[in-house]
């Protein structure tokens, strides 16, 4: 499909599962290089959408989070685009530091030998 036929969707079209959660993978627009998976509720992406960076809901702590709120490290978004199912949301962002809580650029910096 073109880039001048992609379809516009509302929030009604994503499928957040049963405890209310969809999968956010977030990815620098920039070098397209994957920077972290998180979850998102629906407060998480509207507060994403309302202040055009990235909110999400901490599993753990079972609270909303503001990345970079403790760090600086922020992620300004770019686009949000939704997978086929409506079971997954693909962040683009331009990050202001490093997207993991360790320091390094990306969540996936560990190898899996194979």
């Amino acid at each position: 499909m073109t880039d001048d036929k992609r379809r516009m969707t509302t929030d009604q079209s994503i499928n957040f599962d049963e405890r209310g959660l969809v999968t956010a993978i977030v990815q620098d627009s920039a070098t397209q290089q994957v920077l972290m998976v998180a979850y998102m509720n629906k407060e998480s992406l509207a507060r994403t959408k309302e202040t055009g960076e990235t909110w999400f809901w901490s599993r753990s702590r079972a609270q909303l989070w503001h990345k970079g709120e403790s760090s600086g490290n922020t992620q300004r978004v770019v686009s949000i685009a939704i997978d086929c199912d409506g079971d997954a949301l693909l962040v683009m962002v331009e990050p202001r530091g490093p997207a993991c809580h360790t320091g390094e650029r990306t969540c996936f910096f560990r190898s899996i030998e194979y």
